[in-house]
């Protein structure tokens, strides 16, 4: 099932995703459904890693104890 959604975009914005969709033969509702998706899993993990540096008992490993510990 799927839900509808309409947006409005700058009209540079708009020729762009309307090249992409031309260039690749694909609608412009996939290439925005792909950046919608791509979005919500950058922002998962961005909360996912806020969340980890706000947890007092997730140790903080400095890049050289990293190195070390990957014997780089």
């Amino acid at each position: 099932m799927s839900t509808a959604i309409s947006i409005r975009l700058p009209d540079a914005l708009a020729r762009e995703i309307d090249h992409i969709a031309d260039e690749t033969e694909r609608p412009r509702s996939f290439h925005i459904r792909k950046a919608v998706e791509s979005y919500i899993e950058d922002f998962a993990d961005v909360q996912i890693a806020l969340d980890r540096l706000r947890d007092q008992k997730d140790a903080v490993v400095s890049s050289r104890e990293l190195r070390k510990s990957l014997g780089l």
